[in-house]
């Protein structure tokens, strides 16, 4: 079933509706967002350049496809905004996962949202980037971070590994490559993993065609109960207690 919903009126999913009104439309800004959107904002003054290493694909700007990148432009157009870290923030103490999966690290934006929500969960971050990844350990250092276990390497090695070697995953949000295959790949892989409550969030699934098709074919998987389209993340449920059913909230 589709539904499509402008603010979440009218859903009769009592799960959805309560997502909707205790994460999404809960807008209370807290304090430990600050330290987070100070360390952005030192990133944008910075005037550092590092050398890159990509094997993902699907950046918004033509500035991240050179190998000599900018901090400024790599915060710009590759970090999340505060809006998305901050719904990140509150997903996760809306269902307070354990055992969260990053793939993706970037500079560490998102994943110090991801480890302040609850400082009690561990958060394993991979990033195929090693210059970025030492930027990122430095901003987590800097925030005293404890709870963030940081993986260097190509996502279609470590990934698996990592997988294999937790005792589950809560949580996992796919953000680091913008393919379809390997957004296939890495959620066929992510499915041997997954428990009833496990949730799944996908970065930027209209950014291309591909990425769109690998939503489409995601929401069709049978192991999906509920997915909710917010037109830049997209979140995959698997709660057998639910019906199928197919939401787009505006957000």
């Amino acid at each position: 079933m589709f539904t499509r919903h402008k603010h979440g009126f009218g859903i009769h999913s009592p799960f959805v509706y309560d997502f909707i009104t205790g994460v999404l439309r809960n807008r209370e800004y807290v304090e430990e967002f600050n330290p987070i959107e100070e360390l952005r904002k030192e990133l944008l003054r910075s005037g550092e350049s590092i050398t890159f290493s990509e094997f993902g694909s699907g950046s918004r700007s033509r500035r991240l496809h050179s190998p000599r990148r900018k901090i400024v432009d790599i915060v710009r157009y590759s970090s999340i905004p505060g809006k998305y870290g901050r719904l990140l923030y509150r997903l996760i103490r809306f269902f307070n996962p354990n055992i969260i999966v990053e793939l993706g690290t970037s500079l560490g934006i998102s994943t110090l949202y991801l480890a302040n929500a609850n400082p009690s969960s561990e958060v394993y971050t991979i990033e195929g980037c090693p210059e970025s990844a030492r930027i990122a350990v430095d901003n987590f250092n800097r925030m005293n971070a404890k709870n963030i276990h940081l993986k260097i390497g190509r996502f279609d090695k470590v990934f698996p590994s990592l997988l294999e070697d937790l005792p589950g995953v809560d949580l996992i949000f796919f953000h680091g490559d913008h393919r379809e295959e390997s957004t296939m790949q890495y959620f066929n892989e992510a499915l041997l993993f997954k428990h009833n409550g496990t949730i799944f969030v996908f970065d930027d699934i209209h950014l291309s065609k591909g990425m769109e098709k690998a939503w489409n074919r995601i929401k069709h998987n049978h192991e999906v109960t509920v997915t909710i389209d917010l037109f830049r993340f997209g979140l995959v449920f698997f709660r057998k207690e639910l019906r199928k059913q197919d939401f787009i909230i505006r957000f």
